[in-house]
């Protein structure tokens, strides 16, 4: 007689990494378009992504949000809300000119970093701005100022190459989610080079990056496997898997939903680490947590981190919405 016992799952313990998930500049924007939906009505047009993730944006595109990259496709009088990445000034000063209804949802924290620019540049300094060429927070932060007084550099091999007229009055800024050390290692080579080198009061790498980084430092070594909940375009989230790989997890890689993973090529794991991105939503960890379950018997431990309990404030056009909600 055949045995029909079913068989039995190999056991996983699966950590989950904190802080992971959405960070308050992610949170503020979406519930800017939210917000807006619910004050003016569909449609609301937002340009570029409002974060990078693909549910996310689908989600609100659902609800009546239309995304587009400039605004020579928004129609007249409809609003429409710039994303969390900033954008150059020429874009809200084109909306001006038009007479748009307009909501800001830059993170708080690039805005920082714009206002940082701007400072630099009256100094009479000449800005390096470390980041990433065509990501949509450079090319807005590049934008705060006029064309050439800003220089991008991308790579320590940049900084060794670096040359300036006046190395005296040279000032640095950086992208917000960057890799913390690749970073530290730019800067380093940049104030070996340029001793009399400005930097910003407080560091530009925002305190979601960072956390979620320290995170997966502390549970790299001790994992099989890790998984990054994010999208490909998402500059944090890819970060997190270079993270994980430098510190001791070589099997790291990106996820943007559950069907995405290969789960035969986790055959044989003990130990899987699970993070998000900080524009990647829960619902989504817990997607993947439950196709865990399909394929193994899951020991789920919330891995303790830091907690964190920044909150940013709404646009005054919308204190009604967000006060009524």
């Amino acid at each position: 007689m055949a045995d029909t016992k079913e068989k039995e799952l190999p056991k996983l313990t699966v950590l989950l990494a904190n802080p992971r998930g959405f960070c308050a500049g992610v949170k503020r924007a979406i519930d800017i378009v939210e917000a807006a939906l619910q004050k003016y009505g569909p449609p609301v047009y937002v340009r570029h992504e409002i974060v990078h993730n693909r549910f996310v944006v689908d989600r609100l595109r659902d609800m009546g949000a239309v995304f587009v990259e400039e605004l020579t496709e928004v129609p007249e009088g409809v609003p429409v809300v710039f994303s969390a990445h900033g954008v150059p000034k020429s874009v809200p000063e084109e909306a001006r000119q038009r007479e748009m209804f307009y909501l800001d949802a830059t993170c708080p924290l690039v805005s920082k970093v714009h206002r940082e620019a701007e400072r630099h540049y009256r100094a009479g300094h000449r800005v390096v701005l470390i980041g990433h060429a065509g990501h949509p927070e450079v090319i807005g932060t590049m934008g705060q100022l006029p064309e050439g007084a800003i220089v991008l550099v991308e790579t320590a091999e940049d900084a060794r190459a670096l040359s300036v007229p006046d190395p005296d009055r040279l000032a640095y800024i950086t992208q917000t989610t960057l890799s913390v050390d690749d970073t530290a290692e730019i800067i380093g080579i940049l104030r070996a080079r340029f001793p009399k080198l400005h930097g910003p009061k407080k560091e530009d790498i925002c305190y979601a990056t960072t956390n979620r980084q320290d995170a997966v430092k502390a549970l790299a070594a001790s994992c099989d496997a890790m998984i990054v909940v994010g999208a490909p375009n998402s500059s944090n989230s890819k970060r997190l898997v270079e993270v994980a790989s430098r510190s001791g997890c070589s099997r790291a890689f990106l996820a943007q939903r559950a069907t995405d993973i290969d789960w035969d090529g986790l055959a044989g794991i003990r130990r899987l680490g699970i993070t998000a991105g900080a524009s990647a939503p829960e619902v989504l960890v817990d997607e993947i947590i439950e196709s865990c379950r399909s394929h193994f018997d899951v020991t789920l431990e919330d891995v303790s981190g830091v907690e964190e309990d920044v909150v940013f404030k709404m646009p005054k056009a919308l204190g009604d919405v967000v006060a009524s909600a």
